[in-house]
């Protein structure tokens, strides 16, 4: 089995192109996903680029994604810790950095800021890696 931590963007493509995850995987992401990807859902509603319904359709499937969110203390410490390492004035993005290197194989990212913080921390791997 391949775990794969997954960003936001990565769980939005998952739903929006019904992707399916072989079972020979595991997804993984902080906790912090939900929020993150009501945020971007909500901003393409609020700007117009996603009708009200699909938005909320979107939120709702991924509810039904199979998914193991974390944000335990561990996982907490070290995104604080990634956080200063990176020198970054924030801990959101440090916390999927977090995740991966404590609970998976690589991390599902298209985010350049995150494919650049995860050199040495992380591998990082394509949506057709998850495909599998």
């Amino acid at each position: 089995m391949t775990r794969y931590a997954i960003d936001a963007d990565a769980a939005l493509t998952i739903i929006r192109d019904d992707l399916a995850v072989p079972t020979v995987h595991q997804l993984v992401a902080p906790t912090v996903l939900r929020s993150h990807v009501l945020s971007l859902l909500y901003r393409d509603v609020h700007g117009g680029r996603l009708d009200e319904r699909a938005g909320r359709d979107q939120l709702e499937r991924l509810a039904e994604l199979k998914i193991r969110l974390l944000g335990d203390r561990v996982s907490r410490s070290v995104a604080w810790k990634l956080a200063v390492r990176l020198d970054w004035n924030d801990t959101p993005l440090a916390e999927y950095l977090a995740v991966a290197s404590l609970q998976a194989d690589a991390l599902v990212t298209a985010d350049p800021r995150l494919i650049a913080a995860a050199a040495g921390i992380v591998p990082i791997a394509s949506l057709d890696d998850l495909r599998g």
